[in-house]
């Protein structure tokens, strides 16, 4: 037999096997899910009381969930085997089918193993020059319609100097599948620098910096996924947040961490941190940028415990037929030693209360009596002693003390003084005052402001880990919102700097960490491109120069995709003659400009008979977008139409970083159409 049929016969050979290792997952995969139902129905019986009753009846529900969407995806992704040499350690002559999830037989025996687990990082790691004790790693490839099927494998022999990287064409094949709907996991995918930044320790905080389609979205998300797999206990009281730039991002990745099986995580904008309420009033563009810049700390500081005044007068208790008194000056020094303290100003006044009750103590105790707690809760409760704090040390509610500061011009210029000028305190200031605190109407900026008073007044519940992504986009105020919430936690910072589209945006990292709280933290850069075609890049990246950042460049392993420039005095034929011919191809579609062209553009479309979804829609069987430049960032589609880019570089102060996050949007094709003449970097010859 010629050594070509017995390569031949030796993988259909493989094949076979795998299929029969591929049915005896399943088995395991529906006992799994039989005795999940079997625990749900039987869970109330086990719980001790109804509070752990339910409790334990969510989770297993969510369970026996989890378990039954499974088979609508693969099983598993890889397969590891190892040598019997000192580098495979534990794992000698060992072999492990690598997957979203463990399953297990009926005797406990793990069949597939969890991609967080330890052993599974060698999956992503191991290469020809450090085998780490592998021998080969196996690649699986699947059907992408249900019922999901085994189509074949790839075989790297590590042990024998083999190694496709990138060049795998199962990798390929999944980096380039076309993308509709929300984002996929990556676990198959998970490149090793992706995964040394995954698998980094809890107490870590790290800054990501990541060009478009390197995957920084889903290293944050899937890193989040990775600590509540090997930290879940610690997790579990405070848990974990993804904040996300806008609701339409937040549905974009909504999907990832529960195919991940982790579904207890808060994901939220950062306004839904604060407040969770809409802003009721707009801002001016000069108002909102001094509201957002990091002085404005110090104003609300200042302003707050300017609140805190000298005793005028001693504390005077009756009890039975004794005075018990507290004279103003141990009065004024013990306000002056807390206030030297450094405390949150809630805490203070309750430092002082506690302070004054066991002065009164000390004058029962010197009585020879013994005080109960229900006689110092009285005396801590006493209307004298309210009184004095209320004059020493006021209660001060967030809302009450902002509308003095916006309403007031002298209370603002005293507490602003020498921090802003007298134009941008005009410029924050009220025209219309409202009657009271209780009527105002505040803006975005004004709930982070409330925010930053409420932080001053008393610390805020925190996470143990957070995830923020478009993070070179927060302000000072902004960062300063999570960091109050992360003092004792860490951080995964998402970005890229070259993307930063807000009047505030960050142009260095190490600046941004600090006002987040994590001054020092690693920042890493991710340069190579696995979803935006190497051509759609090089085109976008021509902006870089005018962007001035310190971003490096993106470069893409993609060969592949296709770009189209094109000169249309007619935009709005053009444009549907575009989305037609995109049609033609599979895979999602965007068509993104300016709001003011987006109307005509979106009626223009419908009228030519094009089903679209308008921002904020999803339905499924309509496979193009209409989307504002304004909402682009942090998605993809396979084909991007952007239409007139110089109206999109017009329509803001940082209308060219716009312009780079729009054109970065295509993860196959793009189509730029134009009647006015391109942004000169564009125009000049790559």
């Amino acid at each position: 037999m010629s050594s070509r049929h017995a390569e031949r016969d030796r993988l259909d050979h493989d094949f076979a096997d795998e299929l029969v290792f591929l049915a005896r997952a399943r088995r395991a995969l529906a006992w799994m899910l039989e005795h999940a139902r079997m625990r749900v129905a039987t869970g109330e019986q086990v719980a001790g009381d109804r509070y752990t009753a339910e409790r334990l009846g969510r989770m297993l529900k969510s369970y026996a969930k989890e378990l039954a969407e499974e088979p609508d995806s693969p099983l598993y992704f890889g397969r590891l085997r190892f040598d019997d040499g000192p580098g495979a350690g534990e794992h000698r002559n060992q072999s492990y089918y690598i997957g979203r999830r463990r399953i297990t037989d009926e005797t406990g025996r793990p069949l597939v193993i969890d991609w967080r687990a330890p052993v599974s990082s060698r999956f992503y790691r191991a290469s020809a020059r450090d085998r780490q004790g592998v021998t080969s790693r196996r690649r699986f490839g699947w059907t992408t319609h249900h019922p999901v099927q085994l189509t074949g494998f790839e075989d790297e022999r590590l042990d024998h100097g083999e190694e496709l990287g990138t060049a795998s064409q199962l990798l390929t094949a999944e980096i380039e599948r076309p993308r509709v709907g929300p984002m996929r996991d990556i676990v198959a995918t998970i490149q090793p620098e992706q995964d040394e930044l995954v698998r980094a320790d809890l107490d870590r905080s790290l800054c990501v910096q990541g060009g478009p389609g390197t995957g920084k979205t889903a290293v944050g998300l899937h890193r989040a996924a990775y600590l509540l797999y090997s930290h879940r206990r610690q997790l579990k009281r405070n848990g974990v947040l993804v904040v996300g730039p806008n609701p339409a991002f937040l549905h974009y990745i909504s999907a990832v961490l529960p195919a991940l099986g982790e579904v207890d995580v808060q994901q939220c904008t950062l306004d839904e941190v604060l407040s969770g309420r809409p802003p009721r009033a707009v801002d001016t563009d000069e108002a909102a940028r001094v509201k957002h810049d990091a002085r404005m700390a110090a104003v609300l500081r200042r302003a707050l415990y300017a609140r805190i005044a000298e005793p005028v007068e001693p504390i005077v208790v009756p009890d039975g037929s004794y005075r018990l008194r507290v004279p103003v000056t141990t009065l004024s020094r013990h306000v002056t030693k807390i206030r030297g303290e450094d405390l949150p100003y809630g805490v203070g006044r309750e430092r002082l209360r506690a302070r004054i009750v066991v002065m009164f103590q000390r004058q029962l105790e010197a009585r020879g009596e013994t005080p109960t707690r229900r006689w110092l809760d009285r005396i801590g409760r006493a209307r004298p002693v309210a009184a004095a704090l209320d004059h020493a040390w006021p209660k001060v509610p967030p809302e009450q003390l902002l509308t003095t500061l916006l309403a007031d011009p002298q209370a603002l210029a005293r507490a602003a003084d020498g921090l802003l000028t007298a134009a941008e305190q005009k410029a924050i200031g009220w025209q219309r005052p409202p009657r009271s605190f209780k009527s105002a109407r505040w803006s975005a900026a004004d709930h982070i402001l409330l925010d930053e008073i409420a932080g001053l007044i008393e610390h805020p519940a925190s996470y143990r880990h957070i995830v923020v992504d478009e993070a070179q986009d927060l302000s000072p105020m902004q960062c300063r919102a999570l960091a109050r919430r992360s003092v004792h936690s860490s951080l995964t910072v998402l970005g890229d700097v070259a993307q930063g589209t807000s009047p505030w945006a960050a142009s260095d990292w190490h600046e941004q960490l600090a006002h987040l709280g994590k001054a020092g933290s690693a920042v890493a850069a991710l340069t190579m491109g696995f979803r935006v075609p190497a051509v759609v890049l090089a085109f976008a990246n021509r902006l870089l120069p005018g962007l001035r950042v310190a971003a490096p460049p993106t470069r893409s392993i993609r060969s592949d995709g296709a770009l189209s420039v094109r000169h249309a005095p007619d935009l709005t034929s053009a444009t549907i003659a575009a989305v037609r011919a995109a049609l033609d191809h599979e895979g999602s579609i965007a068509v993104i400009a300016t709001d003011v062209l987006l109307a005509n553009l979106s009626a223009a479309l419908r009228a030519a008979g094009l089903a679209v979804n308008t921002a904020g829609e999803d339905e499924p069987d309509r496979r193009v977008t209409v989307l504002p430049a304004v909402l682009a960032k942090g998605l993809e589609f396979d084909h991007v139409i952007v239409v007139e880019p110089d109206d999109i570089v017009r329509a803001e102060p940082r209308g060219l970083n716009r312009l780079y996050v729009v054109l970065t949007r295509a993860v196959s094709r793009l189509d730029v159409l134009h009647c006015r003449p391109l942004p000169a970097l564009l125009a000049a010859d790559g």
